[in-house]
């Protein structure tokens, strides 16, 4: 008898079929599984976005309206200083205007009086020289005003081209409204490398006029983002007031580089989940945040005061977020965990997810730097210190436990 009579029925070659392709799949799986994690512990890993001098989007002679005050304030002179040489040589003032329009000109009349003597030889050879070349530059100039702007602008731009083609590591702000001149401006004050896509031929006019690079285009158009450097970018920020223009720029920027990070603005709460499923690592919804730094500017004065002191000084709550943390206020509510726990406890609880800075008690009373037997009370403020990973622990901790599912 063979070796394949042997074998169990079903068998083949002593394995089982079926359980080898469920060991592939599963391998399979696992691999996917795998290549998930790397891909997002590469998003996660900290990025540095390259600091770059201030764009220069002009040169000296770029601007019609200053060459055109500075050539005829140069031709003035001129004409000045020769029609005062010419008197001094004892001519009339009638003949001194006549010679130095007519020789400025370059008209070529004949001389009023005979050029005689080396004192008129000076001033007439020097009218010529400065008052000709005054004059070929002051024609340029409004040749420039009437048909060469559109030759300057397209120079500009070239320019402008040149310097988003060595960016790298920088950042890309789709949308200059008011959220885009707010984040452009901070970029600025930051040294950080950006690109402006503005869709909006006014207000891509207006950044370049606060000398920003800038792309007028559709930001939803791969090409436009290609244009300005997202593959090499370190970060993008869609910030456009349409949530259905910013998922598609999400998805669009996530395909061209799966290592940038993507803050996107959400105008309705509902869009916050398709942004994140379309690839944003962030979803800002300034709506809700706008509401939530209300109400703590009506009840926790203390901290709001607190909050705005640190930003002022040193740009504290910036330093924060270079080291991943951030300052936050939160509301015990009723039938919450925390109420009725220590500080200590809290803080052993969030295993380092945050800690405690300060308490603002329903009644008014604000303890900054509050001790770790001190208790915490429904509906009192606390503002913590925390991690970018806190939102579970403190979702644990601070909302209702009907909320969660919890025992009554």
């Amino acid at each position: 008898m063979t070796h394949a009579e042997d074998a169990p029925e079903g068998s083949s070659g002593g394995r089982n079929p079926e359980k080898a392709a469920d060991d592939s799949v599963m391998g399979r799986a696992s691999e996917n599984r795998a290549q998930a994690e790397m891909a997002r512990a590469a998003r996660d890993r900290p990025r540095v976005i390259r600091r770059v001098p201030k764009p220069k989007m002009t040169g000296p002679f770029d601007s019609p309206g200053r060459n055109l005050a500075v050539g005829t304030a140069f031709i003035l002179v001129v004409m000045l200083l020769a029609t005062l040489g010419y008197m001094a040589s004892g001519w009339s003032f009638r003949d001194a205007i006549y010679m130095v329009i007519v020789t400025t000109y370059t008209v070529g009349y004949n001389e009023v009086r005979p050029i005689d003597t080396p004192m008129l030889n000076f001033i007439t050879l020097g009218l010529i020289i400065l008052g000709c070349t005054g004059m070929i530059f002051l024609t340029g100039v409004v040749v420039q005003f009437i048909s060469l702007s559109q030759l300057s602008k397209i120079t500009g731009l070239k320019a402008m081209k040149k310097q988003i083609d060595q960016l790298e590591g920088h950042v890309v702000i789709c949308g200059f409204g008011r959220l885009g001149v707010v984040l452009a401006r901070a970029l600025r004050a930051s040294s950080a490398g950006f690109v402006v896509i503005e869709s909006n031929e006014a207000r891509a006019a207006e950044a370049r006029a606060q000398e920003f690079l800038c792309i007028h285009g559709d930001a939803t158009d791969e090409a436009v983002l290609i244009a300005a450097g997202v593959t090499r970018a370190n970060a993008l920020a869609t910030v456009l007031s349409n949530d259905a223009l910013n998922v598609f720029i999400t998805l669009s920027a996530r395909a061209l580089n799966a290592d940038v990070l993507i803050v996107s603005r959400g105008v309705l709460p509902s869009t916050e989940n398709k942004l994140l499923q379309a690839g944003a690592d962030k979803v800002v919804l300034p709506t809700h945040i706008g509401g939530e730094r209300i109400a703590e500017l009506i009840l926790y004065r203390e901290s709001a005061r607190l909050l705005d002191s640190l930003e002022r000084s040193h740009g504290f709550q910036r330093v924060l977020n270079n080291f991943g943390m951030e300052l936050e206020v939160i509301t015990v509510a009723p039938r919450s965990a925390a109420a009725r726990m220590s500080v200590s406890a809290i803080e052993r609880y969030a295993k380092g997810a945050f800690f405690i800075v300060q308490i603002n008690r329903r009644d008014g009373d604000v303890f900054t730097d509050p001790p770790p037997a001190t208790i915490i009370d429904e509906g009192d403020g606390v503002v913590v210190i925390g991690r970018a990973n806190r939102a579970a622990v403190l979702t644990s901790l601070f909302e209702p436990k009907s909320h969660l599912g919890a025992r009554g």
